[in-house]
């Protein structure tokens, strides 16, 4: 059986130039109310939706109508925001 070849090519490491200045190991952990306070705001706003529609629109706030879809949604979006920066 014949042998296979020895690689000549050195592997490939980028210029120093080039490479990132700060790594993952050497970024700081996320604070510990990142991650809580996403969470409460996707539970406030699944909440605030399922009360806005048992109640039939009368509850949490009647005269706001439809910005209480809003401020459910809104929320829960802005805990994505927040998790999305969670390390």
């Amino acid at each position: 059986m014949p042998k296979s070849q020895v690689r000549k090519k050195k592997v490939y490491t980028p210029p120093t130039d080039v490479r990132p200045t700060s790594t993952a190991a050497t970024r700081k952990p996320s604070p510990v109310w990142l991650p809580v306070t996403a969470v409460s705001l996707i539970v406030f706003g699944i909440g605030w939706l399922v009360v806005f529609y048992l109640s039939e629109m009368e509850y949490p706030v009647a005269t706001w109508r439809y910005w209480n879809l809003a401020i459910g949604f809104g929320a829960m979006v802005g805990s994505l925001g927040l998790l999305s920066r969670w390390r």
